[in-house]
């Protein structure tokens, strides 16, 4: 094997082709730092993971580097919105600069589709994906997994929906693909101009009314600005039709729990009294993010 090719298991560019094992390896793993609250450890002592930012997400990039500090790495943070990218250095420039000075791992969010794969082949660390344009998100998928797994006790055969704009979502895309890998069944509820039609092969789109019956509803944020001209003139009439109010959950199925990747619009996606009620696993699914971004890190490192 050559060095690329060794390097290339360890990159993780998206749950897309990961294998059920690789899925449970991950899950299993952050198990294990789940249970063993160690402020720090000595892990990646002497390892140096730049954390690349070149789109904003604070949430993002702060549960990596607790993550990664709580390893024991040594961490370096990029924020491209001040940095030389403003000034039209390329992403796999300043990418290149960063191996070049001896980095271990990267860990990369951006807005262009399709170019972490390119850069994966010509970068020889590891690389792991906190986003690339509406792609994937593997470590929130990943997240969302754990929840569900911790909360069911296995994936295989939940009934999980997604609704919302699915056409912009990387998170509908990782869950997607990770869910049906674990065996769950997984549909999608949205308004029409907000389906990925390529996506349909995959999942079927269903009524607000069926999705109610799932064991899992997992509502994602919608930025109407997106849709200039589109079906809903204000945040009330998205609402209206397509968001998660207190009414709508009252049909849930008892054992049924509500799930958002967040950042949430309150009111508008779902309703204030729902965020934080006994269904909702929204700020558990926040606290499995570190664990599970300790094992993706140690899986890239290992």
């Amino acid at each position: 094997m050559t060095q690329l090719q060794v390097q290339s298991e360890k990159h993780l560019l998206g749950t897309k082709g990961l294998s059920a094992g690789e899925l449970n390896a991950i899950l299993d793993r952050a198990a294990h730092w789940e249970q063993h609250p160690v402020k720090v450890t000595n892990q990646l002592q002497g390892r140096f993971v730049a954390n690349m930012f070149f789109e904003n997400s604070t949430r993002t990039r702060f549960s990596f580097e607790v993550a990664e500090k709580r390893l024991g790495a040594e961490v370096l943070n990029f924020a491209a919105a001040v940095s030389s990218v403003q000034k039209g250095e390329s992403i796999y420039d300043t990418v290149r600069t960063l191996e070049s000075m001896g980095i271990d791992a990267g860990v990369i969010r951006m807005k262009p589709n399709g170019l972490l794969a390119e850069l994966a082949q010509k970068i020889k660390v590891p690389l792991i994906n906190a986003g690339d344009g509406n792609n994937e998100h593997p470590t929130q998928a990943l997240l969302d997994l754990y929840t569900m797994r911790k909360e069911f006790g296995e994936i295989r055969g939940l009934h999980v929906v997604i609704v919302g704009d699915i056409q912009h979502s990387r998170v509908a895309r990782s869950n997607l693909w990770a869910l049906q890998t674990l065996g769950a069944k997984v549909s999608f509820c949205a308004p029409p101009v907000m389906q990925a039609a390529e996506l349909a092969e995959h999942a079927p789109y269903i009524s607000f009314d069926e999705a109610l019956k799932a064991d899992v509803v997992m509502m994602l944020r919608v930025q109407l600005e997106r849709h200039e001209g589109s079906l809903f003139g204000s945040a009330e009439e998205y609402r209206a039709a397509y968001g998660l109010t207190a009414e709508r959950a009252a049909r849930m199925a008892p054992h049924a729990i509500i799930m958002h990747p967040a950042p949430f619009n309150r009111n508008v996606e779902i309703d204030d009294e729902l965020v934080e009620c006994e269904k909702s696993k929204i700020f558990t699914q926040m606290s499995h993010g570190v664990p599970i971004r300790m094992a993706v890190i140690e899986r890239a490192l290992s």
